[in-house]
């Protein structure tokens, strides 16, 4: 039962020859074939395998890597990941439960369609009571991580987080539980800490200061979103940064400090994938992110850090229909199917054209095993952590 995103089946280990998303208004499936050029470049070559064997990269790598355009080389960088990320973790793919559990956020993020200035967003909170079936059904689906994403909202206190945290973790103690609702303090997050919470994620979006300043109103703070990173690892959180390829104003320069920060923060997780606009935001005329740059981005960390955990995110299947397996054959391990209740995923709506908010639990499941299968690939049954 394949989710909406419907099309050929794309098979096999080897890429397709990359592929340019039309950068068209809001849309996001127009595919122009780039021209292909057959000789792999040995600079190409030897330069990937440096980054390989130091685990680090230098701009002016960087920069050759993501200008490589011809088939052979592409097919070499992502071969090599995917390598590295099998030496580790095999052919199972990790998947978690994802509940959006609240729209309302007191940010103003340029870029993200549940900012608070967007006037046209149909807000919604779910209570504890739904979030807790939507935790029952993804168990019996096979789900053995939650990921509890929402904006910043106020009308979840600490004492209502942690009681959500206890009661998912007493109910199902083989279950990692993940929380992703932004910039707290410190205390915060070692309250939800105390209450069971196994993971962080909190993308910190760009680690440049004047990229940052782009992105996001004057009141928000790059070393605040940085230094809550650091509390969380401190605390003992297995922590997810990240950012979005292809944002207004990014730069392989700001790419370059993004990867140094996450050289330096050493996450167990990394979330990336493509800018895509929303139409009630500053940036809705802005140009998306491409495929080609995400997966080639996905390569790289992946051979920097052979062992964390790096989701095919929804975004990435958002700019195309084979975007996540693509993803999975680019290096990346982490699947996040959608365990919301169906009537809210169209609300929560960070940008336009989100896929799979029509489908049911069980069919989002059951549509990313079939995916998986279809590349040599299994979905694994269990918290899925980091490995060492």
């Amino acid at each position: 039962m394949l989710c909406q995103e419907k099309s050929d089946v794309w098979m096999g280990l080897e890429p397709k020859p990359f592929t340019q998303i039309s950068q068209g208004k809001n849309k996001h499936t127009k595919i122009e074939e780039k021209p292909i050029k057959t000789n792999m470049n040995e600079e190409i070559k030897s330069t990937i395998n440096k980054v390989k064997q130091s685990r680090n990269i230098s701009l002016e790598q960087l920069k050759l890597l993501l200008e490589i355009n011809d088939d052979e080389g592409v097919r070499f960088i992502r071969e090599e990941a995917v390598k590295v990320c099998q030496k580790t973790y095999g052919n199972q793919v990790l998947i978690r439960g994802l509940i959006e559990f609240t729209n309302f956020c007191k940010n103003d993020c340029y870029y993200c369609g549940i900012r608070r200035s967007n006037s046209q967003a149909d807000r919604y909170r779910l209570t504890k009571e739904q979030m807790l079936d939507c935790c029952a059904s993804g168990y019996e689906l096979g789900f053995r991580t939650f990921v509890l994403q929402g904006g910043e909202d106020g009308y979840f206190t600490d004492d209502k987080i942690c009681d959500l945290v206890s009661a998912i973790k007493e109910k199902y103690p083989d279950c990692a539980v993940t929380l992703s609702i932004g910039e707290k303090s410190k205390e915060s997050y070692k309250r939800y800490f105390d209450a069971g919470t196994d993971r962080y994620l909190l993308r910190h979006e760009t680690a440049d200061e004047a990229h940052y300043k782009k992105l996001h109103p004057e009141e928000m703070s790059l070393a605040h979103r940085k230094q809550c990173l650091w509390d969380l690892k401190e605390i003992g959180y297995q922590v997810g940064c990240g950012f979005m390829v292809g944002s207004p104003g990014q730069t392989v320069e700001t790419l370059y400090e993004d990867l140094q920060f996450i050289r330096e923060l050493q996450p167990h997780m990394v979330g990336i994938g493509p800018f895509i606009s929303q139409k009630d935001t500053p940036f809705a005329d802005k140009a998306s992110g491409t495929m080609e740059q995400t997966l080639k981005l996905l390569a790289i960390i992946r051979l920097i850090h052979p062992h964390v955990l790096l989701p095919a995110t929804t975004a990435l299947g958002t700019i195309h229909p084979k975007g996540r397996e693509l993803g999975i054959l680019s290096g990346a391990n982490v699947v996040m199917p959608n365990l919301s209740p169906v009537n809210v995923r169209e609300k929560y709506k960070l940008y336009d054209n989100k896929i799979c908010t029509g489908n049911e639990a069980a069919e989002c499941r059951y549509c990313m095993e079939n995916r998986m299968k279809s590349i040599g690939y299994e979905v694994a049954v269990s918290r899925g952590d980091y490995i060492e």
